[in-house]
């Protein structure tokens, strides 16, 4: 990636990672392109549970007790 490229946004790859698995699921794809497909699909759902990660960890950092005070906790679903 050059610099004047930029990573998509979770947004983007999670909708891009939508379209790929309806495309797959029509049924209607090639193989070859079909095997593209999923190779892409697994590469932006990897980049997605990433980004949730590193979400997750920044939710367990920046959580404030009744004080005020910033303390480690853990991520609640």
């Amino acid at each position: 990636m050059s610099k004047k490229e930029t990573k998509p946004s979770f947004e983007q790859s999670l909708g891009k990672l939508e379209k790929i698995v309806d495309a797959l699921e029509q049924g209607d794809v090639p193989l070859e392109e079909s095997l593209k497909l999923y190779e892409e699909g697994i590469q932006l759902s990897k980049e997605c549970m990433e980004t949730l990660g590193k979400a997750e960890v920044r939710i367990k950092q920046l959580t404030k007790d009744l004080n005020g005070k910033l303390h480690l906790t853990d991520f609640e679903e």
